[in-house]
């Protein structure tokens, strides 16, 4: 698919890390699947692999996690 950010570049299947922070809270997330721009590295999670991020995410914020990093496991 063509970037909708620099609208030159393609995507291409690759890992990337996502980076949460609510309140006083961070929550980094690594090697999650991703469609990324060879051109300016912009990133496109599915609908699926967005919401189990969140859902990391949120449990981590809920367990009282001030900086937390995990790797992401389908």
């Amino acid at each position: 698919m063509r970037c909708v950010i620099c609208k030159h570049g393609e995507t291409q299947p690759g890992l990337v890390t996502v980076t949460l922070e609510r309140d006083e809270s961070i929550v980094i997330i690594k090697r999650v699947p991703a469609e990324v721009c060879d051109n300016c590295g912009e990133y496109y999670l599915s609908d699926a692999i967005t919401e189990q991020v969140l859902q990391i995410a949120e449990m981590a914020v809920s367990n009282g996690a001030e900086v937390e990093i995990i790797r992401y496991a389908a």
